[in-house]
């Protein structure tokens, strides 16, 4: 929950805070982008790595890593915003210290998820893993309305707020957090190495990807279709922002607190309803006018990525054995990150371009997704 909000607050006040200092929409966008690579690359060696230590080390490592991370990266912005760096260094020093904060951080994710895993049967396993992202979606409601309230001090005070959030996550699973009943079994245990191509969870694997490459092309042109659509200033922009991405979230938390929990869906069956909700949020989004019209396509979107990531990973979870699950749920956790690596950088380069065509691009995604699930799971039934 904690790293979610933290996150959800980077994305709501990035865009606005990037043009305050100067930078171009396509500078904003690759920093997120380049660190979602390094995220990418990283989170299945921490997802391995928490099956031979175990979870709760490795889950206290991404959670320092990102309290230290956010200091510094707030601290560049706040040298731009002082005039100390500017141009090409100032966004070199910012994406660096976002690629480092990344590289630490992704051990969170992949060992928080093996971590559920080890403490759910196989029957309750969607379940269990919707709770977990019902936490993230419960930071991703807080984040933005904290960024609304907090903006009023400056652009900058939410992400030390969130360092100070992170690092009081990292106390409490320290002091807290019960070891994980595998790691007296499996810790000298050498660990398998899995392939994003087996053949037994590739499919639930390439829907995350496709899912956050429509999400990320929608999330971080967000801010800037706000401040142009709307003409708002640096600050209403992170409000605005802060609180479409709370509607979304909202509605995300309800899909996984209430329809996960209540029907009795596969895996397939919840990505399918999903990505069907998806396109239609994408199409809104494409062509809101006022923000209310707005606040409907994010229900959209809230709900349907609500049944889709939950069920992603827990088939790919149900598909593996028990020995397999630190290095699956690393590969899963990676997915988003991947998306984020392509669409922010196709979508800021389409916002540049029109500013319709990014969300455009989203429901094309989103539809292709659907199609390909729906034609792989035909051919394994």
């Amino acid at each position: 929950m904690a790293v979610s909000m933290g996150q959800s607050l980077v994305f709501a006040i990035l865009p606005p805070l990037g043009r305050e200092v100067a930078l171009t929409e396509l500078q904003i966008t690759s920093i997120i982008a380049t660190s979602a690579l390094t995220f990418a690359l990283a989170a299945p060696h921490w997802g391995r790595l928490s099956d031979r230590i175990g979870r709760k080390p490795v889950i206290l490592t991404g959670l320092t890593g990102y309290t230290i991370g956010t200091i510094f990266f707030a601290s560049t912005f706040q040298a731009g915003l002082l005039g100390w760096l500017g141009g090409g260094a100032l966004y070199a020093t910012a994406l660096g210290t976002r690629l480092s904060q990344a590289l630490i951080m992704s051990a969170t994710a992949p060992a928080a998820s093996a971590y559920a895993a080890d403490h759910s049967s196989v029957k309750r396993r969607v379940k269990a893993l919707a709770k977990l992202g019902t936490a993230n979606n419960l930071g991703t409601i807080l984040g933005p309305g904290v960024s609304a309230l907090l903006v009023a001090f400056g652009l900058l005070a939410p992400l030390y707020f969130a360092a100070v959030l992170t690092g009081c996550a990292a106390f409490f699973c320290w002091r807290f957090l019960p070891e994980s009943k595998r790691e007296s079994t499996t810790a000298k245990t050498q660990p398998p190495r899995l392939s994003y191509l087996d053949p037994r969870y590739t499919r639930f694997l390439l829907t995350a990807i496709g899912l956050f490459v429509g999400f990320a092309s929608l999330q971080q042109t967000l801010g800037f279709s706000l401040q142009d659509r709307l003409e708002l200033t640096g600050v209403q922009t992170a409000q605005h922002a802060g609180s479409a991405l709370m509607i979304s979230a909202i509605f995300a938390f309800n899909s996984q607190m209430v329809l996960v929990q209540r029907l009795k869906l596969s895996p397939e069956q919840f990505i399918e309803s999903g990505l069907a909700l998806l396109i239609i949020a994408a199409v809104i989004i494409s062509t809101y006018t006022n923000f209310v019209t707005l606040g409907f396509g994010m229900m959209f979107l809230g709900t349907g990525m609500g049944l889709v990531m939950p069920a992603a990973a827990a088939g790919a979870s149900l598909s593996v054995t028990q020995e397999e699950q630190g290095m699956v749920a690393g590969l899963i956790s990676s997915c988003p990150a991947m998306g984020f690596v392509a669409g922010p950088l196709i979508g800021g380069l389409l916002y540049q371009w029109h500013g319709s065509l990014a969300s455009g691009f989203s429901a094309l995604m989103f539809l292709g997704v659907l199609i390909a699930v729906r034609s792989l799971r035909k051919r394994t039934a």
